[in-house]
């Protein structure tokens, strides 16, 4: 029962984003790289919410970019009375960003709280730069980050760019190294082959470079949850009419981020993240779901990786797990759960081996992870069955309103 799903969904699906990876850096070695200055003026928009002396990191880092073109700061602190400790660590760096040239610090103290989405669009209607920096208040940046990303906005055809976003709390316990190795995997490699086919999958909420004039031209962020996801569809909407657009991905652009460190709240995270994917696909955007609108290219991806992964997969694991237990005697369940386990084991560590020695920039630091190798598939199986619960929350409960990126009170204004 597993070997026709393997065969003909999962390992072709690993198999082109592998000859993707190949045929960018096959390309990468042969091209000169664009030699033409370009450093436009940009806005890096923080997201801050209960960050605390720790939006410090993230400001510095911003400030301490290699990018030679202005950098302007927008901090937007969302219900700042209850958020003193974050506004009052922003109001001590403005000092400390008077020393560095060509960098600015705005601070948007919002009084009544209104969510990611809210924050995003004020801190877009404030800015002054071409290119637009969604990041959030927890995440800092390697210091070549903004004019890594930059670059990519020579060719009018981009409107959006992400990068790498690596663990910053890797060390801390085995469900951040997990995590590490997640982000690896499917945050590395696997975002750097599809954003080569032009499919790429998500812009992270915590991580997104935009064209200002597009997003204004679309209207910005919209009001509800998972607007990360939400934003990547209605930009793939202008695919079929616009097909020269494309959304990139720069290994070069590197973001720290912290993850949950213990299963209890990894499991809550989760709970939205894959929730709000059922949310996202069969009410927000069940209409424009289409060929006609996305382009075949999209829509064979989103089709594939979007519902046959993401939505399909965690109940077809669940029913074919159960259905073993009840059927098979208990020596058989057991020996083929083992296999199971040795061809993901086999399948996680060529892949793993492929991102090391092709795709990483930190090759000894991301040694480390072959410790936990054998353990990854076990956490894989744990997160697709939490899938199945959090998709049947959404459908059950509507879990997305029940959501820490907005108010209730949004949410449901919002009509969502």
């Amino acid at each position: 029962m597993l070997i026709p799903f393997v065969l003909f969904f999962e390992l072709p699906l690993y198999f082109v984003n592998w000859m993707s990876v190949f045929r960018y850096l096959f390309k990468k070695s042969v091209e000169a790289p664009a030699a033409l200055p370009y450093y436009p003026r940009v806005t890096c928009a923080i997201t801050c919410y209960a960050e605390g002396e720790a939006v410090k990191s993230t400001v510095i880092s911003l400030l301490e970019q290699i990018y030679p073109g202005p950098i302007e700061i927008i901090a937007m602190v969302d219900g700042v009375q209850k958020n003193m400790a974050t506004y009052q660590a922003l109001k001590k760096l403005i000092p400390v960003v008077a020393k560095y040239s060509k960098r600015s610090l705005i601070i948007i103290p919002k009084i009544q709280r209104g969510g990611r989405v809210s924050s995003l669009n004020a801190g877009l209607s404030r800015a002054q730069g071409e290119i637009f920096f969604a990041l959030d208040g927890d995440t800092s940046f390697d210091n070549q980050m903004v004019n890594s990303a930059v670059s990519h906005f020579r060719n009018p055809n981009i409107v959006a760019v992400t990068g790498p976003m690596r663990v910053r709390n890797a060390r801390k316990t085995i469900i951040t190294r997990l995590q590490s190795l997640e982000y690896m995997l499917t945050m590395q490699v696997g975002k750097l082959g599809f954003a080569k086919l032009n499919v790429i999958n998500n812009i992270p909420g915590a991580f997104g470079i935009f064209r200002k004039s597009f997003v204004q031209k679309i209207g910005g962020w919209n009001t509800g949850t998972a607007e990360d996801l939400d934003l990547t569809l209605r930009i793939k909407r202008y695919h079929r009419r616009y097909p020269h657009l494309r959304i990139e991905f720069e290994p070069g652009a590197v973001s720290h981020t912290d993850v949950p460190e213990n299963l209890g709240d990894f499991l809550k995270q989760r709970l939205r993240w894959d929730g709000d994917l059922w949310y996202i696909y069969s009410n927000k955007h069940k209409y424009g779901i289409s060929a006609a609108a996305m382009g075949w290219g999209n829509f064979i991806f989103l089709l594939w990786y979007g519902i046959l992964f993401q939505i399909v997969m965690p109940f077809s694991i669940v029913i074919y797990t159960v259905y073993m237990v009840v059927k098979l005697p208990l020596h058989t369940f057991l020996f083929s759960m083992i296999l199971v386990y040795i061809f993901y084991v086999g399948l996680i560590t060529l892949q793993y081996i492929f991102y090391l020695a092709l795709v990483s920039d930190r090759k000894w630091e991301d040694c480390e992870a072959v410790l936990i190798l054998p353990v990854y598939p076990l956490f894989q199986f744990i997160s697709r069955i939490w899938s199945t619960v959090a998709i049947m929350n959404q459908i059950l409960n509507k879990g997305h309103l029940d959501s820490a990126m907005a108010p209730f009170w949004v949410l449901k204004k919002g009509k969502q």
